[in-house]
């Protein structure tokens, strides 16, 4: 199916979204929240990669792509940012974790080697895109995890954050085999590069978790709705059973689908159930200056 990657005008209003946008959910509304915290500074990082391989790239229709997953990517980072904003004016800072985050990917993980680690550039570069075609395996799982997720509805989850989250998650799933592309056409040949997407998958699964555990405690101890909130593995369980969240089984079981030989993104979700939801999404309609279309989940 050949479909145009670009990216898209939205309008949230945050105005009355609260604390605790799940009701009576704060473990379900912070796991969640940790995208904010991580997405600004990680699609930023996205973008500069890319950049940087876009000389590498030699097949139009690929280059189309790149481009328009750019500046998705981009609109994401800034509508995360505004989220961020909002918890800042709720009496939650996020500062000290997002210095974390940024320091990780615009240093650690920035255009040279840390530490003056002797690696060429062009593997370096290489390393990084591995990385990034990992990470969005899982934001695609957790694009078509949120279309699905009825459960949010029925919980009565506020309706713009549900919406920032399917209209990112349906481009998610739209975009989902691009930084897979990208990497199979810059990321050399043969064993080597079937090796390098292999050690993207196994860097970046035990580092998303730790951000996102690491995330969520920060989230929970700082919020000024809980007397010494904590982050536990059982609160985090029982709201996957109600749906509110994707296990961490679910998840787990991502990993060694990706380290197929024969895998490709295009296996993952539905890019129609995705446009369906971005022609309908309500920021979408309200930068158009139009009514809002139905966008429950089915």
């Amino acid at each position: 199916m050949s479909h145009a990657i670009k990216p898209r005008r939205v309008s949230f209003d945050w105005k009355r979204t609260p604390l605790h946008w799940i009701p009576g959910e704060p473990t379900a509304t912070h796991v969640i929240n940790v995208l904010h915290l991580l997405l600004p500074a990680g699609e930023r990082w996205f973008v500069k990669v890319f950049k940087e391989a876009l000389p590498l790239v030699t097949d139009e229709r690929l280059l189309k792509d790149v481009k328009g997953f750019m500046g998705q990517e981009a609109t994401h980072s800034v509508q995360h940012a505004y989220v961020l904003e909002h918890l800042a004016e709720q009496e939650l800072d996020t500062t000290a974790y997002t210095r974390h985050v940024e320091w990780m990917f615009d240093v650690l993980l920035g255009e040279r080697p840390p530490l003056g680690i002797p690696v060429p550039r062009r593997e370096w570069l290489r390393f990084r895109l591995s990385l990034i075609a990992a990470i969005e395996h899982f934001t695609a799982i957790l694009g078509d995890w949120v279309l699905d997720a009825a459960a949010l509805d029925e919980a009565g989850t506020d309706e713009v954050m549900l919406d920032l989250l399917r209209w990112h998650g349906a481009e998610e799933v739209e975009h989902r085999a691009v930084a897979f592309d990208m990497y199979q056409h810059a990321g050399g040949t043969g064993a080597v590069r079937y090796l390098r997407r292999a050690e993207g998958m196994v860097c970046a699964w035990p580092a998303l978790v730790y951000l996102w555990i690491v995330g969520a405690r920060f989230l929970l101890h700082h919020d000024p709705q809980l007397d010494g909130g904590r982050y536990r593995l059982k609160d985090h369980r029982a709201a996957a059973r109600r749906g509110l969240l994707p296990s961490w089984a679910s998840l787990n079981a991502a990993m060694p689908r990706y380290l197929r030989r024969s895998y490709h993104p295009s296996q993952e979700g539905s890019l129609r159930k995705a446009v369906e939801y971005l022609a309908a999404s309500p920021a979408a309609q309200a930068a158009a200056g139009r009514p809002a279309g139905r966008t429950t989940a089915s």
